[in-house]
């Protein structure tokens, strides 16, 4: 066990999370309905990053939501910070030590689809990883050949799906497209994403992806749309507008993991 995951063992004591979750920029409303939280900074835990992007908290949060132990990581650590795609790796290895066997990934994603507005939710389905780098890279066992087909786990993205349809919250389904950032999209990429296929951009996410099924977790994945994409309404992009919008889906969101948990989604 890794001492990141020693430590967190200690600090969660009897608690056994069945799922933990990414939350993206804006997106920490997602804990406010959380019962008995336990929070621990990521600077208190051995190896893991520490994030500088407003709206990341950086810090662990577990307790009980839809009646299920749950760890969320409110915040994460991007690949433009570091330069280093692998940057979250100990934090996602951590949570495999731990026991965890689901991966529950959000971001705040730019549309590239006028029919998908801001403050709309999309069930990633797949991804493509435009920025060429690779958090396995370096990685010297054959482990580092995973597949990548099913990278987002079929069942529990159903599972996603049949959540908002009880609750009769629309949901789009999508390619989210990884760039690099830190500097947002030109109005040609954005031409050049959807003629590729992407539904949606963004600037985190497909590392994780890569390093959960690396370390055997199920992944499922939900982008809330915070603007439409570079040159398509003539403004410009920026953080503020992420930070001020993300809340909007996000409180949708929480309502179908919410209702994920009670279902038994992660059970088993």
């Amino acid at each position: 066990m890794s001492p990141s995951a020693e430590y967190l063992r200690f600090r969660l004591g009897e608690r056994r999370p069945v799922m933990a979750m990414v939350l993206g920029s804006g997106l920490g409303s997602l804990v406010e309905r959380v019962e008995a939280p336990l929070n621990v900074p990521f600077s208190e835990v051995p190896g893991f990053p520490a994030s500088g992007v407003s709206g990341h908290a950086g810090k662990v949060i577990a307790g009980r939501l839809g009646g299920r132990e749950v760890l969320f990581l409110s915040g994460r650590v991007h690949y433009y910070e570091k330069g280093d795609a692998a940057v979250m790796r100990p934090v996602i290895e951590a949570l495999r030590d731990l026991g965890v066997r689901a991966l529950f990934l959000t971001n705040s994603a730019g549309s590239v689809r006028e029919d998908m507005p801001p403050g709309s939710v999309m069930i990633v389905e797949d991804h493509i990883a435009f920025s060429g780098m690779n958090p396995l890279i370096g990685e010297a066992s054959d482990g580092r050949f995973v597949g990548m087909t099913a990278a987002y786990d079929p069942d529990l993205r159903e599972r996603l799906s049949a959540a908002a349809g009880a609750l009769g919250e629309p949901v789009s389904t999508g390619v989210y497209m990884w760039f690099s950032g830190p500097s947002f999209e030109t109005p040609a990429e954005i031409r050049m994403a959807r003629t590729l296929g992407a539904d949606a951009v963004g600037m985190s996410t497909v590392p994780e992806t890569i390093l959960a099924r690396f370390f055997g977790l199920r992944v499922v994945a939900a982008s809330v749309i915070t603007n439409l994409a570079a040159g398509m309404t003539g403004g410009e992009l920026s953080h503020e507008e992420t930070k001020t919008m993300a809340p909007m889906g996000g409180a949708r969101l929480a309502r179908l993991v919410e209702r994920m948990l009670a279902d038994g989604a992660f059970d088993g």
